[in-house]
């Protein structure tokens, strides 16, 4: 007690002293690496001594020891798993090493949760030990069981025996021992030699053994036999019975019961039995084939075969029908018979005929032949001979009832262009193949088609150089020896490739102006519906496109503008794909009349101004030339009164025709003193100027008393000259000068400017 005490004092005062020893004891470590070897080699031979070695390399800070727990692997599957303190080497030892150790390895170690693989290592063990064979009997009869027992020595794993017989398999064995015992029969008599060998399967691979021991076994025939009778044997006839046992021979007390016996023709079971079988049935020619008797005791079979010639009473008949094609309706003969009978045995009179089924329709006419109307539809007939109670069927002979051909339709598959091939077809509605198509031209035959498979169809290919030869095409159909029905004639619209379009343009083209309606129509000659184009300038795109059912459309344009001048032209094309192109046209547009009249107007009014300048110029100068020419004669004294008055009167015929022209001027000159009318100018000139005398020459004509006086072109002046003397008398004396038809040669006055018959005629101031 004082012992126990003393320790625990101890213990108590090392722990206070030495607080730091609890953490000593969680150790910091760290997995280096891990590594698996195979000793002494990775490949070794059967039976060999290895060693898996599993090497981990760890570091720690502490003292005390880490728990290491190591996991083996083979092939993913874990073979052995060990917890240990120690840090040495994991051993996984396998003492007398197999086949079946072969794999790849792999190493472990988990240290405190933390886990660490090694690499895998292949490890491959070759040889397999030689497998025994041993059988529990060596002689036996047939069908008697025995064992056999294949034995692979010290051999582990999944295995697969293999038993031969004379190098032939006859039996495969999977287990998962090195053990195979398997039941055994012979069913062949004589002598048999057996072996085995073995597999051991080493996912993916596999290694087979050698083979084992050779055994002999002797296997005995048994005397027990099928037996098989038949009566009678030969000489059958059909019609004939016959009798048929199967029996078994030697049949020993113990193995009653387990014997059965089969009785078969061919395929068909007649009967069954386990000691004796018996079967009776009457002969017919099928029959004449094997039949088998069959006994089976466990594995053993025995057969017994025999086969019987039975004479055909009568062959199988056959069925025909005449005609070999028939139409609806039609009345058709069908003939049923039988080519060969056994005329010992049978007379023709005894086989008889019918058919089958009866609701046929079809009457007897005589022996095997019958008559009748084939039917609307698809029909079966089969014919029965019959004769002493044996009944053979013919062959089912299918009558199938011919379509009469319908009236054929004729019709232009797509479209009919004048001048160029297109194609007619000929089709009826109804009607039994193979139909043979005529293509027909007012009764004359052009062309023949036979239409043979469904879906076929009679097409022919024409040309015509005028719209109403379509019109001539007819077809008919014909499947029979019948007439044949004829189509209607071919109706269908034929496309006339059109002519080279014209185009025309209203207003006619002199006379186009801004703001007219321009017409652009374009005609041509050809089937509608046409497409119209109309381009500009040989652009790429037209200006207008439209479709008509006319020959002939417009393209419009209101209130033409100067900006629609250009080269235009169009193009046509309807169903017969044909492109045609008038020739261009060149539109000039003029100014509207309005602005004619506004630059006429603004012309003549320009004219206009200057005329009237012209006159004012013309009439500025004449005025001064007339002042000077007064003819008034001024006394010296400042008294003098005297005055010399010139008056001008004229009058002027503007001819429209030439604007400017003197059509007629008719002049009068006065020369008085007016006191009254004087002006400043005058006035100014009398008081300023020196009196001046004028003298004036005058060159008078013959006077033409039968010309009148005044006449267009001519010109009247009169002079009137006042004097008064100044500072006498109020005596004043007149000269009058009359110049009548001035210028009598010269008849066209009217030519010559004004001005220049006014200074013809006032005599010329003298200075």
């Amino acid at each position: 007690m004082g012992h126990f005490l003393l320790l625990l004092t101890c213990t108590l005062v090392s722990h206070y002293l030495h607080p730091r020893r609890g953490a000593d004891a969680q150790s910091i470590f760290t997995i280096r690496d891990i590594s698996i070897s195979l000793e002494p080699e990775a490949e070794v031979k059967r039976g060999a001594n290895v060693t898996v070695r599993c090497q981990a390399l760890v570091s720690s800070s502490g003292t005390r020891p880490l728990s290491r727990e190591y996991t083996i692997y083979k092939d993913g599957v874990t073979v052995y798993t060990k917890t240990t303190t120690s840090s040495g080497d994991l051993l996984y030892r396998l003492p007398d090493a197999r086949v079946s150790n072969t794999g790849k390895y792999m190493c472990k170690i988990n240290i405190e949760g933390r886990k660490v693989t090694s690499d895998a290592k292949k490890l491959t063990v070759t040889g397999l030990s030689a497998p025994l064979l041993h059988l529990n009997n060596a002689v036996v009869t047939e069908g008697e069981e025995l064992t056999a027992r294949c034995t692979a020595p010290g051999e582990t794993g999944s295995i697969i025996f293999y038993f031969y017989d004379d190098d032939k398999e006859i039996i495969e064995d999977r287990v998962s021992s090195n053990l195979s015992e398997v039941k055994l029969r012979f069913n062949n008599v004589g002598i048999h030699k057996m072996y085995c060998s073995y597999t051991v399967l080493v996912t993916p691979f596999f290694s087979k053994s050698e083979k084992s021991n050779t055994v002999t076994i002797s296997v005995k025939e048994l005397s027990i036999t099928p037996i098989m009778e038949i009566f009678p044997y030969s000489n059958i006839y059909e019609g004939d019975r016959l009798d048929i046992m199967c029996s078994v021979k030697n049949l020993m007390p113990n193995v009653h019961g387990n014997v059965h016996l089969y009785l078969s023709r061919g395929t068909l079971l007649l009967s069954r039995g386990d000691d004796y079988v018996n079967h009776s049935m009457i002969a017919l020619a099928k029959d004449s084939e094997e039949f088998e008797c069959r006994l089976e005791m466990g594995n053993v079979v025995k057969v017994d075969t025999k086969k019987i010639l039975v004479t055909e009473l009568f062959s199988v008949p056959t069925l025909t029908i005449s005609p070999r094609e028939v139409f609806q309706r039609e009345y058709m003969t069908l003939s049923c018979k039988s080519e060969r009978f056994a005329s010992e045995r049978l007379h023709r009179d005894e086989l008889t005929y019918s058919l089958d089924p009866p609701e046929s329709l079809l009457f007897p006419k005589s022996t095997g032949v019958f008559f009748g109307k084939a039917l609307l539809y698809e029909f079966n007939y089969t014919c029965i001979a019959q004769a002493k109670g044996i009944r053979k069927y013919s062959s089912p002979l299918t009558v199938r009832p011919k379509v009469t051909v319908s009236t054929p339709r004729i019709s232009v598959v797509g479209r009919a262009v004048l001048g160029r091939p297109f194609k007619v077809l000929c089709q009826s509605d109804i009607g039994s193949l193979p139909i043979n198509y005529t293509l027909l031209k007012e009764y004359e035959q052009l062309s023949m088609a036979s239409v043979k498979i469904p879906f076929e169809q009679a097409v022919f290919t024409v040309t015509i150089q005028q719209p109403g030869e379509i019109s001539k095409f007819m077809c008919e159909a014909k499947n029979s020896q019948k007439e044949a029905p004829l189509s209607k004639r071919l109706e269908a619209t034929v496309v006339v490739p059109l002519s080279h379009p014209t185009l025309t343009v209203i207003p006619f083209l002199p006379e186009i102006a801004e703001g007219d309606h321009l017409f652009l129509i374009c005609g041509v000659k050809g089937t509608p519906p046409i497409t119209f184009k109309w381009y500009k300038d040989g652009g790429n795109d037209p200006v207008f496109t439209t479709t008509s059912d006319n020959n002939n459309t417009d393209f419009q344009i209101e209130a033409l503008a100067k900006d629609d001048s250009g080269s235009y032209y169009c193009e046509a094309i309807n169903h017969a794909n044909n492109v045609v192109r008038s020739a261009p046209v060149t539109i000039e547009v003029r100014l509207a009349l309005w602005k004619k009249a506004v630059i006429v107007g603004f012309c003549l009014l320009v004219v206009s101004v200057l005329v009237v300048v012209f006159v004012l110029c013309f009439r500025s100068k004449r005025g001064k030339k007339e002042a000077a020419a007064e003819l008034s004669v001024k006394p010296s004294s400042p008294k003098s009164d005297d005055s010399l008055t010139v008056s001008l009167t004229h009058d002027t015929e503007v001819n429209n025709a030439a604007p400017g022209k003197v059509e007629r001027v008719d002049i009068s000159v006065w020369s008085e003193r007016p006191p009254e009318t004087a002006n400043d100018e005058e006035s100014s000139m009398v008081s300023n100027e020196h009196d001046v005398e004028y003298t004036e020459v005058v060159h008078p004509q013959p006077a033409d008393p039968a010309r009148a006086p005044l006449k267009k072109g001519t010109e009247t002046v009169y002079s009137e000259l006042q004097k008064s003397s100044h500072g006498a008398d109020d005596h004043h004396g007149y000269v009058s000068v009359e110049y009548a038809d001035l210028n009598g040669e010269q008849h066209e006055m009217n030519h010559y400017p004004v001005e220049h018959n006014n200074c013809q005629d006032l005599p010329v101031p003298v200075d």
